[in-house]
């Protein structure tokens, strides 16, 4: 199926989610008690749904994205160049209506797909709930309702390493750690972005560490089709 699929006509992506608000006496108190209901399922016996609330970044209903980085490799002069933009603030809807904006555009091609790692469970619902939720309609390649499975233009690393095993998580430091690709995971990892956005109110690192899951997920595709990697200094941050 690889062989059939341009790279050229793929976007590739990844989020950054942190919980709605800083801390759990912030958070109103319908919206605590919902809280309290989800993280039973969970959270240890003696742990309270305030000391698991960091964990509610992770659920479209109580998070809320601050960053979505995109990557599009192109052609240059003859060599492949790989183009990363972000999303990123306080302001979600501004950053959604944005991120819409740019997608519409790039999959107005009908050969055009989207992909990230594990972004069929994870990023692509976040983010159409989340459009949902601010009142954004959704684009056409996200709202998927009522598609036959080959109309859907997701695509997935980790359902590609999968083979069928569908019992099977790989995450994507192991997998780029396996293909000899550069980790992504130099900096911060997953855990540490709300403490970075709500502590350290630096937007800009988050967006960085973002972008680099982007190229990692980009280059492990590469190496999944059989193709060689995308050079350092063929990399580009898009205005």
């Amino acid at each position: 199926m690889l062989d059939n699929i341009r790279v050229e006509d793929i976007l590739f992506l990844d989020i950054e989610t942190v919980p709605d608000q800083p801390a759990f006496d912030q958070v109103s108190p319908a919206m605590q008690e919902l809280w309290e209901k989800k993280s039973v399922y969970f959270r240890k016996e003696e742990e309270t749904a305030e000391e698991v609330y960091g964990r509610a970044g992770i659920y479209a209903e109580f998070g809320k994205i601050v960053c979505i980085s995109v990557g599009a490799i192109a052609q240059r002069d003859g060599q492949r160049i790989f183009r990363l933009k972000s999303f990123a603030g306080d302001d979600e809807k501004k950053l959604l209506i944005e991120f819409k904006e740019m997608l519409e555009h790039f999959t107005s091609k009908p050969t055009r797909n989207i992909c990230g790692h594990n972004a069929r469970e994870f990023d692509f619902p976040f983010i159409a709930r989340r459009m949902l939720i601010r009142g954004v309609g959704l684009p056409e390649v996200l709202d998927v309702a009522g598609k036959k499975p080959w109309e859907v233009k997701f695509l997935d690393t980790l359902d590609l390493w999968k083979f069928g095993d569908y019992k099977h998580y790989t995450s994507l430091n192991l997998l780029t750690t396996i293909f000899g690709i550069p980790s992504p995971k130099d900096d911060i990892d997953g855990s540490q972005v709300a403490q970075v956005f709500y502590e350290e109110k630096d937007i800009e690192r988050i967006a960085r560490y973002c972008e680099k899951d982007v190229l990692a997920t980009a280059q492990l595709f590469l190496r999944l089709k059989g193709e060689s990697l995308i050079e350092e200094d063929a990399i580009e941050l898009a205005n």
